[in-house]
């Protein structure tokens, strides 16, 4: 499996993997991938983030393939500067996006078309999100919301989020074309029906003619199992959640607070000089 390193592939989750608590790249982490990259291997990061919240890491990180967006909703070239695959929520979402909110006064909500943060519901977990993502939201009622949205995120306390996942398992069979997914203790997503990370990182397979690589991804919650399933190793960092440990070929035993990707990176390094392949 690692027998060529121009076919290997590491693609990473940002928040609880990449990036530690303080959201600031390591410069072990940062070292490691351009070790990978500079003997000829593929990285790239698969994210929830929108496009903007991600932009400001890519000036300290180098990537070279396409990124993976919104949860699965986007492949992104950077090079190109254009979407090289999205899906986008069905109309009926912005619907239940209020039926929900209207239910729930106190959950924040974010919507994500292509351009901009739209925040229909501003509450202090939503103000907190927006800082850590350092994105400028326009708030706004959710039909002034433009049209193709990529993903909804709910934010409320971890304790209080399974009030809101309850609505929606009540009314979950009246929306067949929408899926969720919880990608933090305090977050809870709405998705295009089957996208995820995995499904993204398929398409970014066959957009890039690298369905014979070794793809090696890793994780630390739950919208990133389906991803950890779809690559040929499932890493994921010791603080991972136990669903996505469960999903993972290896488990490390060191932290994102802990340089996890550049364990990753070590791990691809060693798998290839035990094939001989450096």
């Amino acid at each position: 499996m690692f027998e060529d390193i121009s076919k290997v592939l590491l693609i990473t989750d940002m928040d609880g993997t990449f990036l530690p608590s303080s959201k600031i790249p390591s410069p072990e982490n940062i070292a490691a991938v351009e070790r990978l990259m500079n003997a000829g291997g593929r990285f790239s990061i698969a994210t929830g983030r929108s496009l903007q919240a991600s932009m400001q890491y890519f000036e300290q990180v180098r990537v070279n393939c396409p990124i993976i967006m919104c949860n699965g909703g986007m492949v992104y070239d950077l090079a190109d500067k254009k979407q090289i695959y999205d899906v986008f929520l069905p109309e009926s979402a912005r619907e239940l996006t209020k039926e929900l909110l209207s239910q729930h006064p106190e959950v924040g909500c974010e919507c994500l078309p292509l351009e901009g943060v739209y925040v229909p519901q501003m509450t202090d977990m939503e103000r907190e999100h927006c800082r850590i993502c350092k994105v400028k939201p326009v708030e706004c009622t959710v039909d002034e919301i433009p049209k193709n949205w990529y993903k909804v995120l709910f934010a409320r306390e971890p304790e209080h989020i399974h009030e809101i996942i309850g609505s929606v398992d009540k009314v979950r069979e009246y929306y067949p074309e929408i899926d969720f997914v919880i990608s933090a203790p305090m977050y809870y997503e709405m998705l295009p029906k089957n996208i995820s990370k995995g499904s993204a990182l398929r398409e970014l397979k066959k957009a890039c003619g690298m369905e014979d690589f070794t793809i090696v991804a890793a994780g630390d919650y739950n919208n990133d199992i389906e991803m950890l399933r779809e690559a040929d190793v499932g890493i994921a960092p010791s603080n991972a959640a136990a669903e996505v440990k469960a999903a993972a070929d290896i488990v490390l035993g060191v932290s994102c607070e802990e340089n996890a990707i550049a364990a990753a990176v070590e791990y691809i390094f060693d798998s290839l000089s035990a094939n001989g392949a450096l």
